[in-house]
């Protein structure tokens, strides 16, 4: 029977720490989940404006993807997940960061966090995989937890750009060829608009600073009961920083085929080829050894990996 709860659902896809981090982000080494999680972390650090004097907490930290390169740049990092198997593999990870600490998670809420006592919150490819009353719950929950002056960085899928639509596709035609007697997967991938993710977080009690979204993602930063001098600070600051925040075009042209790939509708040769020929830039670097591990780990599938 499948699992009908996030808990069981991403237990069991964490069963070992391999599958852990394949679950997290189709990583499939410690080598890549390390390689994907710096260039995360950057963005985050960017969005929030990370110090070192402050407390931050990530929303689904799974395995410690993003925490692991984070922690280094605050006062106290604080991951927490639903999953007791990915927390047993973040805190396996992590376990030499002495301001790290998790906490694990029993229902669609923060209950072990007291008000008003995190500095910056952001929640990475989480909400994506929720049904909109929990993503609304967490969302009202990182409100209470959030400090007044506080902000937070979060992002879903988005359905109204054109390669939020190309992924979202893959959806029903898995869905078509699924068993129709059972439940949909509990944690499928789920999606929303700009306009409808950010009245979520506008209701949960953000005053919303940027919405980015013309990618696959929709990326908000947010602050929480700002003064209007904190408002057009953050909001200026965002604005310089967008390029560091925000998914590039080209970002997001390789997630879509990377996804092409994963779905057998493009071979991996031919995203090799578009990326070596935009070899100089972060976008490919931080593609070319995401995409040939997964070659490597399916070389039966789609051939030798190049040299």
């Amino acid at each position: 029977m499948s699992p009908t709860n996030y808990k069981d659902t991403w237990n069991n896809r964490a069963k070992s720490p391999e599958a852990a981090i394949a679950a997290v982000d189709g990583s499939t080494d410690e080598h890549i989940v390390q390689h994907t999680g710096r260039w995360a972390a950057q963005q985050v650090r960017a969005a929030l404006n990370v110090q070192p004097g402050d407390h931050v907490l990530e929303l689904g930290c799974g395995v410690g993807r993003i925490g692991r390169e984070l922690a280094p740049h605050c006062r106290q990092w604080t991951g927490v997940d639903i999953s007791d198997n990915m927390i047993g593999h973040a805190e396996l990870r992590l376990n030499e960061l002495p301001n790290a600490n998790f906490h694990r998670l029993s229902r669609t809420s923060l209950d072990m966090l007291e008000d008003d006592s995190i500095d910056k919150a952001y929640s990475i490819a989480v909400f994506c995989h929720m049904d909109k009353e929990d993503l609304y719950l967490y969302l009202q929950e990182l409100s209470r937890v959030v400090k007044p002056g506080g902000q937070i960085f979060v992002e879903t899928w988005n359905l109204s750009s054109d390669v939020g639509w190309r992924r979202w596709a893959y959806e029903p035609r898995v869905w078509k060829d699924s068993d129709h007697s059972k439940r949909k997967d509990v944690a499928r991938n789920q999606f929303c608009t700009p306009d409808e993710f950010e009245l979520y977080v506008s209701r949960a009690g953000f005053d919303v600073l940027a919405n980015f979204h013309d990618s696959q993602s929709v990326q908000i930063c947010a602050g929480k009961q700002l003064t209007a001098d904190q408002f057009e600070q953050e909001k200026q600051r965002i604005g310089v920083e967008e390029d560091a925040i925000a998914y590039s075009p080209l970002y997001a042209e390789l997630f879509a085929q990377f996804v092409d790939v994963i779905f057998g509708v493009l071979h991996p040769r031919d995203m090799i080829a578009y990326i070596d020929e935009r070899a100089e830039t972060a976008e490919a670097e931080l593609y070319r050894p995401y995409l040939l591990s997964l070659w490597k780990k399916n070389a039966e599938v789609w051939g030798d990996v190049p040299a």
